[in-house]
């Protein structure tokens, strides 16, 4: 079964990886870097931006 990707499709998908790559970092940083924890969880909240721009971008472009 091939599975047809629109460009909507692949926004989202894009987002919900990016989102969850935003969620790891954060708490790779929370439990097992701790001294670099603001620096993970703000390279975390930046990807997660990113996500949010990207499901904000679905059907509009």
């Amino acid at each position: 079964m091939i599975m047809s990707l629109n460009k909507n499709k692949i926004f989202g998908y894009a987002a919900l990886i990016l989102a969850l790559i935003g969620i790891l970092v954060i708490l790779l940083g929370v439990y097992k870097y701790q001294e670099y924890t603001i620096g993970f969880s703000v390279v975390g909240v930046g990807f997660i931006a990113v996500a949010w721009a990207f499901n904000a971008l679905k059907g509009r472009i």
